[in-house]
């Protein structure tokens, strides 16, 4: 992604594709050693990881080759030379189809570029109601589109927020009040941020989606220092997320997402406990209780 910079004169990320593509792969090089490859290693050196001969070599490629793609050329570039880059740099499923997405984009279209914001259609609001366990539907930018009551109760009213405001990311890193609902703040921003990177890689186009990095960027240091690393994600199925809340105090979630059919990219996010636990009672208290208004 291209840097812009802020008035504190701090480097801001955008959308281009060549730049983020660079990027990425030095990022990559850099957390492998010599030794962690196979390679011998000549003494000091002046930045951490493979350089890109190395890394050439481990894929089978020229340096020329491997050295076109990280500049951000890799629209002429077979699949199976994209493989070897991906098996030499180690990459998992999620960052080799990262990887796949920035070096040979598909071709934008008028429906691709920044799709407006998405409505909910009423049988998924309907499930949403029915649900015994919190829930809430996201769209790939992570807005939150909608939710239901016991949602409300464990993450916080989204109700009392003004629309631009309800966004899954947007509140993880400026929303004091919702980063208390979490146990660990810290771990939740790290993964929260890994699909951002991971989301953005599909929708380059999406100036909603740069405004959102961009307004994050400039005001978090945190997310500063997080989007550095490079690390992609599409959200680990079946983890567990400690919650915390000032009525029942600290309990276990498992986190569900699951896909939408249908026009662009949603997503239900459910959570559940484990039957018979001490979450599963604190779930069921707060389902008990007048969730108007909230704490």
């Amino acid at each position: 992604m291209s840097s812009q910079v802020t008035p504190d004169g701090q480097a801001t990320p955008g959308l281009d594709r060549r730049t983020e593509l660079r990027e990425f792969l030095r990022s990559r090089r850099a957390r492998l050693r010599p030794e962690d490859v196979g390679l011998p290693s000549h003494g000091r050196r002046r930045v951490p990881g493979l350089r890109r001969e190395e890394l050439a070599q481990l894929a089978g490629v020229s340096y020329a080759y491997y050295a076109r793609l990280e500049q951000g050329y890799g629209e002429t570039m077979s699949a199976e030379v994209l493989d070897a880059v991906a098996r030499a740099l180690r990459l998992n499923v999620e960052e080799r189809d990262h990887l796949v997405r920035l070096a040979q984009p598909e071709r934008p279209s008028a429906t691709q570029a920044a799709p407006p914001r998405q409505r909910l259609r009423a049988g998924v609001r309907h499930l949403l109601d029915a649900l015994g366990v919190p829930a809430y539907v996201v769209d790939r930018r992570l807005d939150i589109l909608g939710w239901n009551r016991l949602a409300a109760a464990v993450f916080g009213d989204w109700g009392r927020l003004p629309p631009e405001e309800r966004n899954v990311a947007r509140l993880a890193f400026l929303s004091p009040e919702a980063r208390e609902r979490f146990a660990d703040p810290d771990s939740t921003a790290w993964k929260i941020v890994g699909v951002v990177r991971m989301n953005a890689g599909k929708s380059p186009d999406d100036a909603h989606f740069s405004s959102l990095i961009q307004e994050l960027s400039h005001k978090s240091e945190e997310f500063r220092q997080l989007w550095a690393r490079h690390e992609v994600s599409c959200g680990t199925v079946g983890e567990t997320v400690r919650m915390r809340h000032p009525l029942v105090g600290e309990f276990d979630l498992a986190h569900e997402p699951m896909a939408l059919p249908g026009g662009a990219p949603m997503r239900l996010v459910t959570y559940h406990a484990e039957p018979g636990s001490r979450s599963e009672e604190a779930l069921r208290m707060l389902a008990s209780w007048e969730m108007e208004p909230l704490p």
